[in-house]
């Protein structure tokens, strides 16, 4: 994800990208760039935003439609003139948008004609309906839903993080073994099976998972605060996003 960075390092670099520095820089310019680094949360975060809609009441192929007009007008920066990372959330700004363009857009976005010139982002549309086929039963509302989702790509988007510095450091298959045990749920898996599994002694198996929880709760705080007007708010934001999946 673009603005990630490192919690290790000091609190000022670590803040220095954010989801809110690449919605501004894309307002502000046609930097190549910064609009690449919007795509890329545009690729990020789609699937909420389908849900929303989804949930909304608009088939299948509305919500598609209407999510890919919504990037492509983003991309223009037309939805882009409001943002202001001093009046909240990144979420919360995004949902706004979103509701700002169905209200303005719904008419001239059915009329569209699907394919034309390509859409500014590839989305898997039968995944998305296979997704939210899914969605659980209980009457959620779109607000609620997104957030649900929302954070479950936050999530998701760390676990991938964390992978992969441990592909690069030759650990993948202990990871594979470990990461359930990420959250310390009570359906883990015993560390004596754990370590039976790696061929190992169940202390390294400790040690390994506490290594792997505390570099999870480091990649999760700085993913949160890619997407808050300031550091101060990420241990909130943190519990607000968890909150909502207990639900």
């Amino acid at each position: 994800m673009p603005g990630s960075r490192n919690p290790n390092s000091s609190r000022h670099e670590w803040f220095l990208t954010t989801h809110w520095s690449v919605v501004l820089a894309v307002r502000r310019s046609d930097s190549v760039r910064a609009r690449e680094a919007l795509e890329t949360l545009c690729r990020a975060y789609w699937y909420p935003l389908y849900a929303f809609v989804r949930r909304s009441g608009r088939g299948p192929h509305d919500a598609e439609d209407l999510v890919q007009a919504f990037f492509a007008q983003c991309l223009k920066k037309d939805y882009l003139g409001a943002a202001d990372q001093a009046k909240g959330r990144f979420r919360s700004f995004l949902l706004m948008a979103l509701k700002r363009f169905l209200a303005n857009e719904w008419d001239r976005a059915r009329t569209r004609k699907r394919g034309g010139a390509g859409p500014p982002i590839s989305l898997d549309a039968l995944t998305a309906e296979q997704r939210y086929a899914l969605e659980p039963s209980e009457p959620l509302s779109p607000d609620r839903l997104f957030e649900r989702r929302w954070v479950l790509t936050l999530l998701e988007s760390v676990l991938a993080r964390l992978r992969a510095e441990q592909v690069e450091a030759g650990r993948s298959d202990g990871f594979d073994v470990l990461k359930d045990s990420l959250t310390g749920g009570a359906g883990d898996a015993p560390y004596a099976e754990l370590a039976a599994r790696l061929g190992t002694s169940e202390g390294a198996v400790k040690v390994a998972v506490h290594r792997l929880r505390r570099r999870y709760r480091e990649l999760l705080e700085s993913e949160i605060a890619n997407t808050v007007g300031s550091l101060e708010e990420v241990a909130e934001e943190r519990r607000y996003l968890l909150s909502v999946l207990g639900g």
